[in-house]
């Protein structure tokens, strides 16, 4: 179940978005991503940084025509489960790390982490930057992030 670490409306809202992006990232043979909902959430010059190395920006533009190939090739099912969620929140602007469990053709790919930064512009969450990192034996995800107590 996803932490909100900040109890204001406006975590509230970013949660509610972040939601969005999951859900409309995923897809199987029965639903298809939802790329126009995936979309609507960047502001128009937002910059993304996928997981893949060395690391190369990408508009939204390029990142969803990336995400088109994989679901036209290899990868014909993906899903993501948000397992923790960090909000902070200051004004008009937020960080938000989103801890997500992987499933990719109906296997467990591992976990990501995303960090998003959002602006507030007419009263709604818009996405200006978003970075994701896989975890790897050597580099696992804190417990902290997705709400766990360190052991």
């Amino acid at each position: 179940m996803p932490q909100l670490h900040s109890d204001n409306e406006d975590a509230t809202e970013i949660q509610a978005l972040i939601n969005r992006q999951v859900a409309s990232l995923s897809w199987n043979d029965m639903r298809r991503a939802n790329w126009p909902a995936f979309e609507s959430d960047f502001l128009p010059a937002a910059i993304l940084f996928p997981s893949a190395r060395p690391v190369v920006p990408q508009s939204v533009a390029t990142f969803v025509q990336r995400m088109k190939l994989l679901v036209a090739g290899s990868v014909t099912a993906f899903n993501e489960e948000v397992m923790g969620t960090t909000v902070n929140v200051f004004g008009h602007i937020a960080v938000a790390i989103v801890v997500c469990e992987v499933t990719e053709n109906a296997k467990y790919a591992g976990r990501v982490v995303e960090m998003i930064l959002l602006v507030k512009e007419n009263d709604a969450w818009r996405i200006a930057a978003q970075a994701w990192e896989k975890s790897t034996p050597s580099r696992s995800v804190p417990p902290s992030l997705i709400g766990e107590k360190a052991t």
